[in-house]
């Protein structure tokens, strides 16, 4: 798996994904566990690959762009 997410997108997935982890904690009901949806931004910030980028063929990440 080559990396295809940047240094700019894995910060931002990275507190996205945090962010959206902290609903299980801070909001009551059964609506916090749509919390649980924070682990996909925070591991593709993590591994930095996405999926969704490895289907388009779409890249931020300035080392995984082909040249041409």
């Amino acid at each position: 798996m080559n990396p295809n997410v940047g240094n700019t997108d894995r910060i931002i997935r990275i507190v996205a994904g945090i962010l959206l982890l902290s609903a299980l904690v801070f909001i009551e009901g059964n609506l916090r566990w749509l919390g649980i949806i924070g682990l996909v931004p925070l591991l593709t910030g993590i591994f930095r690959w996405c999926p969704a980028y490895a289907l388009l063929g779409a890249s931020t990440c300035p080392t995984a762009r082909k040249p041409g």
